[in-house]
């Protein structure tokens, strides 16, 4: 099956119990046990609930993996992901991955004797190099936020394979409609369910696919010791949102890329990073692994002053922390997304108090940048 068709029939979408062909928000905590020296498949829901159930096994089909977890939020799923480690372990990390990962691992994992080396992982020798005899694990972003720097994929799985160490991908900005790490080798993907996967800014939550039983077992572990779960009604609501993923992503892609088109031509703006642009550095090795260019973009102004005043000026867009909703979102990756990574640590990334986000929602182009060129020159 086609992508947008295995995204309704995948074999989680009936009921088997009653025919509904919407999964049952299976509000409980517990369940009978009908025969107490044969306990059935579900016990407590923290350890498994039919409506999670539904929604684990749809995320480790459509990204390949062998099984799923879903858990209270992104950053519980990465979190309980990289709990799989232990003290003295070391893990290669991209130096510019997202705030609450960069969180977890310097603030939390540490204490844990667990560390982990932040490095450009565009370059491919840097990750080699940084590679030592306990390291366990490479945690990927490509494209990363907010700069949409491209990491090759394919020549740093081999050299983990080469190792035998883990590769764990945050593939939240891409969704597996345009990236399939798992497919190209990763053995871990995290999302964070809350942005394209949901859809609609309406519910938090994070989604994990694990390649290898032995290793689904491990974070199954984690999930089930921790309780970081996701409730049968969050569950549900993203089980609806994952149907649209195509639909909306296709048209959110081509907004993204008009907008972006439309940006480069304007004296206000510095610089422009999309992968779609031929310009974008990595865009080659982005569509050799991506299927898309994605629906978020950055930005630079030419001053401070005139990105402080599109924020405040702008009136289509929601200005908030996030991205993947129906409608579009601008953030200040220095306010927001980037606020816990200290100011001369942004700086060395490249991320100015110039640069603002954009994640395209589902708004009529042209309204779009009617309202984006008001407010540039507000």
């Amino acid at each position: 099956m086609n992508f947008g068709t295995k995204l309704i029939h995948n074999g989680n979408e009936i009921d088997k119990s009653t025919g509904a062909i919407s999964i049952p928000i299976y509000q409980t905590s517990t369940f009978h046990q009908f025969d107490i020296d044969d306990f059935g498949k579900y016990d407590y829901s923290r350890s498994g609930n039919p409506t999670r159930e539904a929604l684990e096994n749809s995320i480790a089909i459509l990204e390949g993996g062998d099984r799923g977890f879903a858990f209270s939020s992104g950053m519980a799923a990465i979190s309980s992901v990289l709990s799989i480690f232990a003290s003295g372990d070391h893990l290669i990390a991209c130096k510019d991955v997202y705030g609450g990962t960069y969180r977890i691992t310097s603030q939390f994992l540490s204490k844990f004797n667990v560390e982990t080396s932040l490095i450009d992982t565009t370059d491919v020798d840097e990750v080699r190099e940084h590679i030592r005899e306990n390291t366990k694990a490479i945690f990927l972003e490509s494209p990363s936020n907010p700069l949409l720097k491209i990491t090759n994929f394919h020549a740093i799985i081999k050299i983990a394979k080469e190792h035998n160490i883990i590769v764990i991908v945050d593939n939240t900005f891409m969704s597996p409609y345009l990236q399939n790490p798992i497919k190209l080798g990763a053995d871990i993907v995290v999302h964070s369910a809350t942005k394209f996967i949901s859809g609609h800014s309406d519910v938090v939550g994070g989604l994990v696919a694990v390649k290898g039983e032995k290793l689904a077992e491990r974070v199954y572990f984690v999930q089930n010791a921790f309780g970081a779960i996701l409730g049968p009604q969050d569950s549900w609501l993203i089980l609806r949102g994952l149907k649209t993923l195509k639909v909306r992503l296709d048209q959110e892609q081509k907004s993204a890329a008009k907008l972006t088109e439309w940006l480069n031509e304007q004296d206000l703006v510095e610089k422009v990073y999309y992968p779609g642009l031929k310009t974008h550095e990595g865009s080659d090795i982005h569509f050799s692994q991506a299927k898309g260019g994605g629906a978020v973009l950055s930005f630079e102004t030419k001053t401070v002053e005139t990105a402080i005043k599109f924020m405040k000026n702008v009136k289509l867009a929601a200005v908030a922390v996030s991205l993947g909703g129906v409608e579009t979102i601008v953030s200040y990756p220095v306010k927001m997304s980037h606020a816990s990574i200290p100011k001369e640590e942004r700086e060395k990334l490249g991320i100015k108090d110039t640069l603002i986000r954009v994640s395209v929602g589902l708004e009529d182009i042209e309204d779009l940048i009617k309202d984006f060129k008001i407010a540039l020159e507000a």
